[in-house]
Order: structure tokens, then sequence, then C-alpha cells
């Protein structure tokens, strides 16, 4: 069920048994999605430029957001810098990302599903479309870079969405995608509870492998998969099964730990760089280039 808001409905995951691929069945459609996706959907609020500025930010958002500095000097040899240009972010929300990135010199424009957040993102002074990835115009001119950030397990054609993606793109142009790691302990441990499984807004939801068998069907190489050095997945997860067995004030703290745990990141931040060494933490962000 949708345990992260309480809209009705009940959903299965099923796995190709040929590719390992794993999707939500059933699935709304295109055309009902929307229902799923209400005003007061945490990423755009949570996106919102006045309140990242106002609120402090925990390590686990700056380790994301810092991606604006680190992308251009990512400490990895497979990975050589990237000069500003022009950056096309989906699923850009409310639009803090794409505000940090413009204040470092890039141009950048994005596409939001949501009308509302798509608003307040073009109100910043950027160019946004408002709709699905399959509906929006190609930009004027092929960008750099390409970022989402906990957006491909949302579409319901991800293979044609990234291929779209790939035409945007220059020809040695990178894209950059973080979503959850269905392949880590945590989804084997809580199932259902699973707080980064978010049916049915996840639609599906990728393992290492299988991220990297979508990009190559795309027409993108796989470079790097980073796996993100944070806990927040398995105590908003813990706080589920609570829960569900009756403890709800504790459970309902515990959700809350992803976007409030403020120095707990740093105390368990050895215990998480331990787990990312096996590829085990709940989140990783993979990078990709265009296939010459």
């Amino acid at each position: 069920k949708d345990i992260l808001q309480g809209l009705p409905g009940e959903f299965t995951v099923v796995q190709c048994c040929t590719c390992s691929l794993m999707r939500t069945n059933p699935r709304p459609t295109p055309e009902s999605i929307g229902f799923y996706y209400p005003d007061d959907y945490g990423p755009y609020l949570g996106t919102q430029v006045h309140e990242v500025v106002q609120k402090q930010v925990s390590l686990a958002r700056r380790v994301l957001r810092s991606f604006s500095k680190r992308i251009i000097h990512y400490n990895t040899s497979t990975l050589p810098a990237i000069p500003q240009g022009r950056m096309l972010e989906i699923g850009c929300a409310s639009g803090s990302f794409m505000h940090q990135m413009a204040e470092q010199g890039w141009q950048v424009e994005g596409i939001e599903f949501s009308e509302k957040a798509a608003l307040e993102a073009s109100q910043l002074g950027y160019k946004v479309y408002a709709g699905q990835l399959e509906e929006a115009p190609l930009p004027s001119k092929q960008v750099d870079l390409i970022v989402g950030w906990m957006v491909i397990e949302h579409l319901h054609d991800p293979v044609g969405g990234l291929k779209k993606l790939r035409q945007c793109s220059k020809p040695d142009g990178w894209i950059a995608l973080s979503v959850p790691n269905a392949a880590s302990f945590e989804f084997k441990l809580f199932n259902d509870k699973w707080y980064a499984l978010q049916l049915p807004t996840h639609l599906y939801h990728y393992t290492p492998q299988s991220i990297e068998k979508m990009l190559e069907a795309s027409g993108w190489s796989l470079i790097k998969i980073h796996h993100q050095r944070v806990l927040g997945n398995f105590f908003a997860s813990t706080g589920y099964v609570l829960k569900s067995k009756g403890l709800k004030k504790l459970g309902e703290k515990l959700i809350d730990f992803p976007e409030n745990s403020g120095r707990w990141n740093q105390l368990l931040y050895p215990l998480a760089w331990l787990l990312s060494l096996f590829g085990q933490t709940g989140r990783m962000t993979v990078w990709a280039r265009c296939d010459s």
C-alpha cells in the first residue's frame, strides 16, 4: 500500500526472470498517476529555495546537494572535470538544485511533472517545462549535463525517456541519476515496509545490474556507481515497522529521520561508509556518458 501518504490502492512488485528488472504491477496510468503526487508531496516542499535557505541542512542532504560542487572535481580518475555549461534537470521540483548550479555559472533549465512545483521553479527565473518527460520539448541547444535526483524510478517508460535525454545531450555529455538501491540489504530486510519502495509512485526498482542494462539499452555507457553513505532509509523503514505494530509516536519520529537526522548522520557515517564499500546502502548515484 501507499504508506508514504496513505492514499488508496494495493500494488505488487514483480521481477523479470530474464533481465531481473523489478517493477510495480499494477501501476497507475500516466493519466492517473497525478493522484499520488499531491501538492504537499515531500520533494516539492523540500526543494523550495526559501525552505532550503532557512532550514539547517543535514549531512545527508549536503552530500546530495554538494554534488553541484563535486561534479566538477569528483574524486576518481574515471570522471574528468566537467566545465561549466548547459544543464537540464529532470524532476527539478521547486528548483533548489537548479538554483545552486545557476549560482555557480551553469545555464540551467528543468522538466517537472507538478505544475505547482514547476511554477515555483520558473518564478526563480529558470525555464521549466511543466509535464511529463515523454511530452517535453527538446532543449533548443544540446546540454553538457543531465541530472535527475530520485526521478528515473518514477518514469512509465524509462528506456524511452533515457533515449530522449540522449538526444538532448552533446556527444560527450554526461548524465547523473540517483535511485534507490533495491539490491541493498534494506529491501531484503524490510520488504513492503522499505522506505525507498514508495509504491505506487516508484514504478521501477533498480539494482546496479538492472540500471546498467537500462542505460545500455538507451545509448548510455555506465562510468561509475557511487553508493551514497547515508542510512536514512534504514531508520525510516524501522519507523514503518514500529508504526505497523502500534508504536505510532516512536515510528513517526524514525520515519522523519531522513529529513531531520542532523548530526546523527555524522555519527553514523563510519557504518554507512563501510556498507557503501559493499554496495549495501539504500541509495546510489549513477554516472554515465553518451555512447560514441
